[in-house]
C-alpha cells in the first residue's frame, strides 16, 4: 500500500483532491478520560473547577479544535465544516467524549473528528489535573465515516 502523503521521492505532500467530487461526509470519533473514583465523585458533585465547567469547556474546546484541524495537522486540507457536535458525559469514573462532524467536501472528516475528541480529552485532563495526576486518556478512535469513494465505515 502506498502512503498518499508522500511523493515518488518520499517527500511529504498534500494530496491533490481537486478532481474528486464534493459529497456529503460524516465522521464520528470517541475518546475516554479515565478519572478514577475520587476525581469522578468530585466532578459529579460539582462539575465546575477553578477553570470553569469541565464538560462545557471540553465541548467548546473540541468544536474549536475540529475547526482548526488543518492548522494543527500539517497535511490536512482546510475544510468548510457544516456541523460539529461534541458530547462529553461523566459515566462512572470516566468522561466519555464523542464528536460528530458533517460537511460537503472532497475529502474525509476523520481527522477533524479525531482532533475534536483528542483536544476535548486534553481539556478535561487540564481542568482536572489539580485534583489528581493519575488521569488517563484512552480509546481515541474513529467510530464511523461515510461519504466519498471508500464508502461507509462503522467500527464494530
Amino acid at each position: 500500500m502506498d502512503l498518499t502523503h508522500l511523493d515518488s521521492q518520499h517527500n511529504p505532500r498534500m494530496v491533490d483532491v481537486s478532481a474528486k467530487p464534493i459529497t456529503s461526509r460524516l465522521a464520528r470519533a470517541q475518546a475516554v478520560v479515565r478519572l478514577g473514583d475520587d476525581i469522578a465523585r468530585q466532578l459529579a458533585d460539582s462539575p465546575t473547577t477553578a477553570k470553569g465547567n469541565v464538560l462545557q469547556v471540553a465541548r467548546l474546546a473540541g468544536i474549536q479544535a475540529a475547526k482548526r484541524t488543518s492548522e494543527l495537522i500539517p497535511l490536512c486540507h482546510p475544510l468548510p465544516l457544516d456541523s460539529v457536535a461534541v458530547e462529553a458525559d461523566l459515566r462512572d469514573d470516566s468522561v466519555y467524549i464523542f464528536a460528530t462532524v458533517l460537511a460537503q467536501a472532497r475529502t474525509g472528516l476523520e481527522m477533524e473528528a479525531l482532533t475534536a475528541v483528542s483536544v476535548a480529552a486534553l481539556t478535561v485532563y487540564d481542568m482536572c489535573k489539580a485534583l489528581g495526576r493519575g488521569i488517563e486518556i484512552t480509546d481515541v478512535c474513529l467510530l464511523e465515516k461515510s461519504g466519498g469513494k471508500s464508502g461507509h465505515y462503522h467500527r464494530d
